[in-house]
């Protein structure tokens, strides 16, 4: 007995889904005016079509009770006497109210209430036969008119259903109701009752296959009219970003291209024709035919393809290329080889961007820097060995040191004489020269340092390193500085932290300079504090101090070159030292930042990963 219980129910389930999922319409739709509206349209233009038809065809029958006045047709012998004598009266009834419905059809109420007068004009037709019946005291079934009514307005208009169904119920309603209450019988002495199971049957599955589907096509047409919405929308909304990503594509100051697999452009856009020495795009496509061609080294389009198929993209990709004049110049290439669903490659995509001018600039620079380095960093050097020689020359007992004015060497450097008119100089003048010579070299090699990694990148010497050494040696070598500014510096880092995979020595620089960066910008008595801990594969190190602090704003350019703190005291530093622990710290893998704020000390942190 469960067993049956269960299965009913499956069933029921089973049909009251199917009967969810057809027949119930979206929700959208029923409150969309934007439907409505077209539905309206859609009706009111079909209406018009259909009472040309329902015109055209009561008066052919019209036509048939005139010719049969004069010469009776013997199929209409068989009707009662009334409606032989009077069906000529009630077509001229039912083509007047279709005449007063094409009036009202150009009228406002017809555009903006079609659905009014879809009932009116049906009503109009199928009632006036059943009113004129009634008058003259019997019932009249008509289920031939009836038909054709109902099956024309669901071919010519299928949509409001539920209008179909008013339709219908009214003149069905009538019949049956009126008939009943006055006791009418039908004019027909074989079958005088008004209705029959067969009858019955035959009216009730007829307008339901009518009003099925009229509902059927009117939620196909609301899908339709939905997705044709939803098309046009994608398509305006494409043709809006097509528009957009055409002007980026026109407008572009980086030459944007799609080259083929065996070496030519498919398109360009004009930044790329006038990188190339062309005026139009199309140009390019048209003249590039052999890319290896346009490179100065022939070897780079194979280059170029070697590390597409091994990558899958390339960055920074320099070469020189001839222009269209023979002129040369330097362009960087970015691109991304594009594969369909097979992984088959189908072209090349990307931007190429003109760096002469760069290029020339970097040539300018070197050239600069290397005359800092002959014109002012040699000079230095020897002014700075003969101090310390005088320093440590064998009169050094003296006390005092005479210079005199005699030659000079290249670039000024003073030297010691023993000639005429000497001049006194203490030795701890001498060691201020030696000081203020030494603080010359430091901030000229940390000039050229910056300029080096920011044109080559850090060269790194990388091997297994403890951490715990680095800290102590770099400890170790700013002790003489620390207990100058009376600092106290606790090391928390633990020997057991995990080997990283980095240059010694250019970790101990990091270091340095954070302690060093510390001191110069608090006062004496600075409590600092080092730490390292491990964290996700990677070594979490920190420099901490209990200082002025540091603003947000100051913060945020903290470590960009030639940036200089408002702190720095009794310095004349050019902001170099934190620009190159980040260099530092980035070609290790790793981050570099800082946690501060005014009055709450700092915290210089960065990330090392674990070998």
């Amino acid at each position: 007995m469960g067993i049956a219980r269960m299965l009913m129910a499956t069933q029921f389930t089973t049909v009251q889904r199917w009967w969810r999922q057809t027949f119930s319409a979206p929700t959208r739709d029923e409150t969309t005016t934007l439907y409505r509206v077209w539905r309206n349209r859609f009706l009111w233009q079909r209406l018009r079509l259909w009472l040309w038809l329902a015109l055209i065809c009561l008066l052919s029958f019209t036509f048939r009770d005139i010719y049969g006045l004069f010469f009776p047709f013997q199929e209409l012998q068989q009707l009662p006497e009334v409606l032989r004598t009077q069906r000529l009266v009630i077509n001229i009834a039912m083509l007047l109210s279709i005449l007063i419905c094409f009036a009202l059809h150009k009228t406002k109420l017809g555009r903006h209430r079609p659905d009014l007068l879809f009932l009116g004009s049906s009503w109009a037709i199928s009632l006036a036969s059943q009113l004129f019946a009634t008058l003259r005291g019997f019932a009249l079934p008509d289920p031939i008119g009836w038909s054709l009514l109902f099956l024309s307005q669901a071919v010519l208009m299928p949509v409001c259903w539920i209008v179909h169904l008013l339709s219908q119920v009214g003149v069905l309603l009538y019949y049956f109701s009126v008939n009943t209450l006055l006791g009418l019988k039908t004019p027909v002495p074989e079958h005088p009752e008004i209705y029959s199971v067969t009858f019955i049957l035959y009216i009730f599955w007829f307008c339901a296959i009518c009003d099925i589907g009229v509902y059927l096509y009117d939620r196909l047409q609301r899908s339709e009219f939905y997705a044709r919405k939803e098309l046009e929308s994608a398509y305006q909304k494409l043709k809006v970003a097509e528009t957009k990503y055409r002007t980026i594509f026109e407008n572009s100051v980086e030459g944007i291209f799609q080259s083929s697999p065996d070496g030519h452009y498919i398109t360009a856009n004009p930044a790329l024709a006038r990188i190339y020495g062309y005026s139009l795009a199309e140009e390019v496509t048209a003249n590039s035919t052999d890319i290896e061609q346009l490179y100065v080294d022939p070897n780079r389009r194979a280059e170029f393809v070697r590390l597409m198929e091994k990558y899958g993209s390339i960055a920074e990709f320099e070469s020189q290329i001839y222009r269209r004049d023979g002129s040369i110049v330097w362009i960087s290439e970015k691109a991304y080889a594009v594969r369909d669903e097979h992984l088959k490659l189908l072209y090349y995509e990307g931007l190429i961007e003109d760096i002469t001018q760069r290029k020339q600039t970097e040539a300018e620079l070197r050239v600069f820097f290397h005359a800092v380095s002959h014109d002012l960093r040699n000079p230095v050097l020897g002014t700075l060995m003969v101090l310390r020689n005088l320093l440590n020359s064998e009169g050094s007992g003296a006390g005092d040191w005479g210079l005199g004015t005699g030659n000079q060497g290249q670039g000024g450097i003073i030297e010691e004489v023993s000639s005429q008119s000497p001049i006194p100089v203490s030795r701890s003048i001498l060691e201020r020269m030696i000081q203020s010579s030494d603080r010359q070299l430091s901030l000229i090699n940390s000039l050229m340092e910056a300029h080096v990694s920011e044109i080559q990148g850090v060269v790194l010497q990388c091997q297994p390193v403890q951490l715990l050494t680095v800290v102590e040696a770099a400890i170790a070598d700013l002790e003489p500085l620390l207990e100058q500014n009376q600092a106290k510096l606790t090391n928390l880092v633990s020997a057991d932290l995990p080997l990283v995979n980095a240059d010694s020595t250019q970790l101990w620089r990091v270091f340095s300079n954070l302690i060093v960066n510390a001191l110069k910008h608090n006062a004496p008595g600075l409590f600092l504090t080092i730490n390292a801990i491990c964290e996700n594969e990677m070594i979490y190190c920190t420099v901490s101090d209990n200082g002025v602090g540091i603003s947000q704003q100051q913060s945020d350019r903290l470590f960009d070159l030639y940036f200089r703190g408002a702190n720095i005291r009794n310095s004349v530093s050019l902001g170099l030292g934190l620009y190159l622990c980040k260099q530092i710290i980035n070609a290790h893998g790793g981050e570099i930042g800082v946690n501060s704020a005014l009055d709450a000390g700092a915290t210089f942190w960065f990330t090392l990963p674990i070998n």
